[in-house]
C-alpha cells in the first residue's frame, strides 16, 4: 500500500543532521558512513507552524536594540560561575554533557536547590528517574527547597504546558535524549526527536527569557549523542572530564556565546556531592614526590587562571619491534615531535624506548608552554636523574631545539611563587617585558640543552 502524504519519510544523518529523500551509505555533508536513519516527516501545516510563518516579527535596526546589562544570575558554585562567564544569562540554552556517573545531574540538582530561593522558581524535569529517586539524591546531598519543582516526564508537550502554568525562572531538562514530541512519530533519542525537542525548548527560552539547562548523553566514543546540529543550536556547551573512579572533576566550556571557552571549573566529588576546588594548583601538587626522576612542574593557563600541574614521563627500553608512545592529558602528536627534538638536537636515543607521558590529576594540557616541562621530564627519566624539585619549567620548544616565549608569564610566575617554588626556568625572550617583582629566581634559557643543564641534578 502506498504511503499517504502524512506518512512521507526522509533519511537524516545522525552525525550532522543532513537530510535526504532516500537512504545513502555515505553522508555527503560530514563524509561519515552508515549514519542515515529513517524518520517520518511531519505534515506541511505543522512544519509551517513550527517555523513561525505568517508571524508579525519585524526587523530592528542594530542601534535601536536594547540590551540588559544586568541579565546574568550568579550560580551557587563559584567554579560553575567561572565556566559560564559570570553567571546564567536570561534566555540562554546550555547543554551539559559527560560520561555516565560523572556528576552532571548532581551538579545541576545542587544548583537548582541553591538557586530556588526568594521566589526564584526552578522546574527540574527528570526523564530518567522518578521523583522519589530525585528526592533520595537530594537527601543524600542534604538539599531542600520550597521553590524547586520536580517533574518526571518525557512528553515535551506536557513539559511545555507545565512550564507555561508555573512560569519558572529556570528550566532544567535531564536529559534531552529522553524527551519526545507527538509532532514526530520516531522514538525518543532519535535524530529528529532530539533536534525537534531542542528547537522547541530554545524557542521557549528566547521568547520567555527563561534560561534552560539540557543534560546530554555521550556515546562510547565520548561524543554527545544525537545530531551534531544540537551543539550548534545551544548557546553554551559544557563537558565534564575526569575519571568517575577518582575524586576530581573538570568542567570545561567547549562553546560559550556569553563568555570565554578557555575557563575551567575544578570540583571534588564526595559524599555531599560536588564541591568547588578554589585552589587547583594545591590539589594537583598535593601528592607530588620531589626527587623522583621523570617528574616536572609546569604552569598552564586556563582562561585567566594559572594552574600548576605535575607532568610525569617514563622511558624504558622497548621489548618490541615498534616502541610504544602513550600520552594521557597531552597531545600524543606533539609528544612525538618533542621526542624527535630530543633525538635530533639533544643526542638522546629514543628510537628503541617506550615512552609514557601523564598529566597528573586528569588535566588536559593544550598549550605549547608545557613543551619544555615535558621534554625535561622525558630526559630525566631516560637518564634516571631527578629534576630540581623547587623549579617550575615554562617554554615552547621549537624544532631546532630553541625555546620560544610564552604568554601571561607574570601570572604564571606569581602562581609558582605563591605555591612555594624558588626558581623558574623561562624563555629568554620573556625577560624583555617581564614586570614580575617577586622573590622567585628567574633562570632564562635559549635552548633546550641549557634547560637540561640547569634542572637535571
Amino acid at each position: 500500500m502506498a504511503k499517504s502524504r502524512k506518512e512521507k519519510t526522509q533519511f537524516v544523518c545522525q552525525n550532522c543532521g543532513y537530510a535526504l529523500p532516500r537512504w545513502q551509505g555515505k553522508c555527503p555533508s560530514c563524509n561519515e558512513w552508515n549514519t542515515f536513519v529513517e524518520e517520518k516527516v511531519a505534515p506541511s501545516s505543522a512544519t509551517n507552524a513550527r517555523m513561525g510563518r505568517g508571524s508579525d516579527v519585524q526587523a530592528i535596526v542594530l542601534d535601536d536594540i536594547k540590551t540588559d546589562q544586568t541579565s546574568r544570575h550568579p550560580t551557587i558554585s563559584g567554579e560553575f560561575n567561572r565556566v559560564l562567564g559570570g553567571g546564567i544569562v536570561a534566555g540562554s540554552v546550555i547543554l551539559v554533557g559527560g560520561d555516565p556517573g560523572i556528576g552532571k545531574s548532581t551538579l545541576l540538582l545542587q544548583e537548582a536547590a541553591g538557586l530556588s530561593v526568594n521566589n526564584f522558581k526552578v522546574l527540574y524535569i527528570t526523564g530518567e528517574e522518578s521523583v522519589q529517586q530525585v528526592k533520595m539524591r537530594a537527601q543524600r546531598l542534604s538539599l531542600s527547597s520550597a521553590d524547586l519543582y520536580i517533574m518526571a516526564e518525557t512528553d515535551l508537550d506536557s513539559v511545555l504546558e507545565k512550564s507555561e502554568r508555573l512560569q519558572p525562572n529556570l528550566l532544567i531538562v535531564d536529559s534531552i535524549q529522553t524527551m519526545y514530541t507527538n509532532k514526530l512519530v520516531s522514538t525518543p533519542g532519535s535524530v529528529g526527536q532530539v533536534r525537534e525537542c531542542a528547537l522547541q525548548l530554545i524557542q521557549i527560552a528566547k521568547s520567555k527569557g527563561i534560561p534552560v539547562f539540557l543534560i546530554g548523553h555521550v556515546t562510547k566514543e565520548g561524543y554527545l549523542a544525537g545530531p551534531k546540529v544540537l551543539e550548534h543550536m545551544v548557546d553554551a556547551l559544557l563537558l565534564f572530564e575526569g575519571d568517575r573512579d577518582h575524586f576530581y572533576r573538570i568542567l570545561r566550556a567547549v562553546k560559550n556565546r556569553f563568555g570565554s571557552t578557555r575557563e575551567i571549573g575544578v570540583f571534588e566529588m564526595n559524599e555531599h556531592g560536588l564541591r568547588d576546588v578554589p585552589n587547583p594548583s594545591a590539589v594537583f601538587l598535593a601528592e607530588r614526590r620531589a626527587g623522583e626522576s621523570g617528574s616536572a612542574v609546569i604552569c598552564c593557563m586556563e582562561g585567566t587562571r594559572p594552574i600548576l600541574v605535575e607532568v610525569q614521563a617514563l622511558a624504558t627500553t622497548s621489548n618490541y619491534g615498534l616502541p610504544q608512545r602513550s600520552s594521557i592529558g597531552f597531545d600524543v602528536k606533539r609528544a612525538n615531535m618533542l621526542l624527535a627534538v630530543l633525538e635530533k638536537r639533544l643526542g638522546f636515543r629514543m628510537g628503541t624506548m617506550d615512552v609514557f607521558i601523564n598529566a597528573v590529576g586528569g588535566m588536559r594540557i593544550d598549550e605549547t608552554a608545557a613543551d619544555l616541562g615535558v621534554i625535561t621530564c622525558i630526559a630525566s627519566s631516560v637518564r634516571n636523574r631527578s629534576l630540581d624539585g623547587e623549579s617550575v619549567i615554562l617554554g615552547e620548544v621549537g624544532l631546532g631545539g630553541e625555546i620560544r616565549s610564552v604568554a601571561h608569564i607574570d601570572s604564571r610566575l606569581s602562581e609558582a611563587e605563591k605555591m612555594g617554588f624558588k626558581r623558574a626556568v623561562i624563555p629568554r625572550g620573556n625577560t624583555k617585558n617581564l614586570s614580575h617583582k617577586g622573590k622567585i629566581q628567574i633562570l632564562p634559557v635559549s635552548t633546550a640543552q641549557q634547560a637540561l643543564d640547569i634542572v637535571l641534578q
